[in-house]
């Protein structure tokens, strides 16, 4: 690997975005090459001043949401009748065959006797729409019985329209179904539900419970993998508003931190912004395999200087004292 190749690589790698297999190449290239690897360190250190200053971030959810809102949009929208599907594709298919004489007049033609299907099949519900509503005004109908329906089984309203000059309206939602799974962790359905509990706004103790069982098997090793569960904790750390929620996070992530850089970006943001002091501290511990890192020692140097934490300077400076001096 040359060094051009390596510093496009750095760059890729500081945002968590190389894979596993190039990630290992450019390791062994570093390891080899002093000017890739100062490279590095100088990218880190910029990163992680550039994290000195919050930035106000959308709330973790915010994605599921916008997704359930989208499909329950489409749900609403009307389906399309066959012909109109068809004329869909014969106008997208049209701009190809204006080269073809033969095929275009072929194609006019099906649009033709398309059309005139279409027409008579809307023609027919017509028709039979007004015989219906003719029915109905000279023959009454007993009203049916009014249906109940449990609070607690409607999870949202997605629609509500009203008839025109009637009282009939049409309510569209979508119910709430209690589900019951049970499984070992090592299940990717247990698993996949315990990262959707993790974000549970509604339940610190669901978030608790969840982030818990997550961390726990972090810490022992099994399949704890960047994308996913290590995700979760992440997320779980910068945004949870339950310090202990933060907490156990934090232990999840720490075997993790001299392997991925996300991981310590995210500890670095805890010892920076996190708001219980005792967090703060345990993040100065769980950086100690990395504190000689250039970009741990400037935010070391950062907090024992100017953090309103007297304390928690103290902690800073005993970790300076035991690493070389910031150049």
């Amino acid at each position: 690997m040359d060094c051009q190749l390596a510093h496009e690589r750095i760059v890729l790698a500081a945002y968590g975005e190389l894979p596993d297999e190039q990630t290992h190449e450019l390791e062994r290239h570093l390891i080899g090459c002093a000017e890739c690897g100062a490279e590095r360190e100088q990218l880190h250190a910029l990163k992680t001043l550039a994290g000195l200053h919050p930035v106000v971030e959308p709330p973790a959810n915010l994605m599921a949401r916008s997704r359930l809102r989208l499909e329950e949009a489409l749900d609403a929208l009307p389906q399309k009748r066959w012909y109109e599907r068809l004329n869909q594709r014969l106008g997208n298919s049209f701009a190809s065959l204006q080269a073809a004489p033969a095929a275009a007049a072929m194609l006019v033609v099906i649009g033709l006797g398309a059309g005139a299907l279409g027409g008579y099949e809307y023609a027919q519900g017509r028709a039979a729409h007004a015989a219906t509503n003719g029915e109905q005004t000279a023959e009454a109908t007993p009203a049916p019985a009014p249906q109940m329906i449990a609070p607690g089984n409607v999870a949202s309203i997605s629609s509500i329209q009203q008839e025109p000059n009637s009282n009939l309206v049409e309510v569209r939602f979508n119910q709430t179904v209690p589900q019951r799974v049970e499984g070992s962790l090592d299940d990717p359905a247990i698993r996949q539900l315990l990262m959707m509990a993790s974000e549970d706004a509604a339940s610190e103790g669901v978030r608790d419970d969840s982030v818990g069982l997550l961390a726990a098997e972090c810490r022992a090793g099994r399949s704890c993998q960047g994308t996913g569960i290590r995700d979760a904790l992440m997320v779980a750390l910068r945004y949870d508003r339950n310090a202990r929620v933060r907490e156990k996070a934090l232990k999840g992530l720490e075997p993790y931190v001299s392997q991925d850089m996300r991981v310590r970006d995210a500890v670095l943001e805890a010892l920076l912004n996190d708001n219980d002091p005792r967090i703060r501290t345990e993040a100065i511990g769980v950086l100690e395999p990395v504190e000689a890192d250039t970009s741990v020692r400037q935010v070391l140097y950062s907090v024992a200087t100017s953090d309103r934490n007297p304390e928690i300077r103290d902690v800073s400076r005993q970790v300076l004292s035991r690493v070389p001096q910031i150049q």
